[in-house]
């Protein structure tokens, strides 16, 4: 083979393996897996350690919040399956008892949630609800 061919088959593999590198450690470090509450305690020892976005509802009565903190601890559920979690930070105004939120962290190997910094996402559904039509019940005159 000549050089010319040679130095161009090097420079390719190189930056293949350059970007394949950069494009691994990416995606590798930013990977949140998304699941629901039961799904995740199915099974929970398969998800110790892993950064996590779960989805569930609060449960009525079990947010406290330390007293002069930010320190919150609270549990949400879904389809019967209940995880305890705790977060430090200031939380949404949408988040009440009953709402639908999703939580990022990490599950500890107690079973518990360890929420990240700014990682309550709490929904309003309310908000997303179809107003009745005007027309719908009005009455047709002649």
């Amino acid at each position: 083979m000549p050089a010319k061919t040679v130095k161009l088959l090097i420079t390719t593999l190189v930056l293949i393996t350059a970007l394949g590198g950069l494009l691994w450690g990416t995606l590798a470090e930013g990977t949140e897996y998304y699941m629901h509450v039961d799904e995740v305690m199915a099974e929970p020892e398969s998800w110790y350690g892993k950064k996590l976005q779960i989805h569930g509802f609060v449960v009525e009565g079990s947010r406290f919040r330390k007293p002069e903190s930010l320190d919150y601890v609270f549990q949400v559920e879904n389809n019967g399956k209940v995880i305890s979690a705790a977060y430090t930070g200031i939380v949404p105004d949408t988040f009440q008892d009953g709402s639908e939120v999703v939580i990022s962290g990490e599950l500890d190997l107690h079973g518990g949630f360890t929420v990240a910094p700014n990682g309550v996402m709490a929904k309003c559904p309310s908000k997303y609800e179809a107003k009745p039509s005007l027309g719908s019940d009005l009455a047709v005159s002649n």
